[in-house]
């Protein structure tokens, strides 16, 4: 596999944001550079930016040009440091840069995947399973992956701001008393600003029978410099669970493990949700120096995604078979901790299915024969009473 690392030269890294700072006809700051609201003001958002920090190719060029009709482009300069130049492959390149293949629409392709919209009683609300619901707060994120299930909605400025939304979805969440758990996503809700994200966990979280709270968040890795103490103490308060993503090893840089031990510190549960996609970690080894990485940071791995069938996705996608092999390939060839669950977002609403080559073989009379990793049989008998 070809190595592909963050240089550790620090005096490369800063070369690298210097020619990244002059594109916004500044020089390299070390302390605007860590300000994440200077981040968020210089992402590469238009093509003639992306001309000065790559060598395009062809396909690259006219996926810039025609994907503003599509979805927006958005990449922080902190992830932007991280793409190669001069390889069309680096896989932090292929997420967050636009080919023309996303023009393209294959069979089994969809705008809304998920089901998500038809399972919305009130707007920027999901309730799909019986316990739980999808809260969307917000429509922006730090950076946007060409991959996105909800590039229908995520930057096209369709949903509601918050504020507009909130009595009704907090009025929703009284009357229903089965749900428990609330996720927040969007969009990005670490974008919000501390007292609004503080506002709206504690009137989600006032709720008597609400039991869990979970963000799902790609800042962690996209803009590291928005993990403060600040923030960190927000979610401390009201007890929040953190679904990051991370697709790539060379995304562990030394910024996110800062930015994840102030969030282990503070007592933040960590969770890491990966897309299995194509060109990017569709290799055992890939996924093994992921999810080791993550670990050596304290974020578990939690879920790898089958890629969803979004339109224009197809180049990215990788087969159903081929997850299963590397699957394969993990399980019993690293620690437990390091493997996650091999799922698919069944299109249509269907929710999360956990796929995987099967395990048990037969199960007759209270008598289990099982495969094991290496594909060795065993046996397990119920307890007589059961049998």
């Amino acid at each position: 596999m070809k190595e592909n690392t963050v240089p550790a030269d620090p005096l490369i890294r800063s070369a690298r944001r210097e020619e990244i700072c002059r594109i916004f006809g500044e020089s390299y700051d070390p302390a605007r550079w860590n300000d994440w609201r200077w981040q968020m003001r210089h992402r590469f958002i238009k093509p003639e930016q992306f001309e000065e920090l790559l060598r395009l190719t062809p396909a690259e060029r006219r996926g810039l040009t025609m994907s503003q009709e599509k979805f927006a482009v958005a990449v922080t300069p902190h992830f932007a440091e991280l793409i190669d130049p001069d390889d069309p492959a680096c896989p932090i390149r292929l997420q967050v840069v636009p080919r023309e293949e996303e023009l393209l629409v294959g069979p089994g392709d969809m705008t809304d995947p998920c089901g998500e919209d038809h399972d919305s009683p009130v707007p920027g609300l999901v309730h799909r399973y019986p316990d739980r619901v999808l809260l969307l707060a917000l429509d922006t994120c730090a950076s946007y992956c060409r991959y996105c299930t909800r590039s229908r909605l995520v930057s096209q400025g369709g949903l509601e701001p918050l504020p507009r939304r909130l009595d009704a979805i907090v009025e929703y969440l009284e009357q229903h008393t089965e749900v428990r758990d609330v996720l927040l996503s969007g969009g990005d809700p670490l974008l919000m600003s501390e007292d609004r994200l503080d506002d709206l966990l504690g009137r989600i979280s006032a709720i008597p029978h609400i039991e869990f709270l979970r963000i799902g968040s790609r800042v962690p890795c996209f803009l590291p410099q928005r993990i403060t103490p600040e923030l960190v103490a927000v979610l401390r308060k009201h007890r929040v669970w953190l679904s990051l993503h991370f697709c790539h090893a060379r995304e562990i840089t030394l910024e996110v493990g800062r930015a994840c031990d102030l969030l282990a510190d503070g007592g933040i549960p960590l969770g890491s949700q990966t897309v299995l996609l194509k060109g990017v970690n569709d290799d055992v080894q890939s996924l093994k120096e992921l999810f080791h990485a993550l670990l050596r940071i304290r974020v578990r791995p939690y879920y790898l995604y089958q890629c969803d069938p979004v339109i224009g996705t197809g180049h990215l996608r990788t087969t159903v078979q081929a997850g299963m092999e590397l699957m394969s390939g993990l399980r019993g060839h690293t620690s437990g901790y390091a493997v996650p669950t091999y799922a698919i977002d069944a299109p249509g609403g269907g929710g999360k299915v956990p796929i995987q080559a099967q395990t048990i073989l037969e199960y007759e009379n209270g008598h289990v024969n099982l495969r094991n990793w290496a594909g060795q049989y065993y046996s397990y008998f119920d307890p007589p009473e059961h049998a």
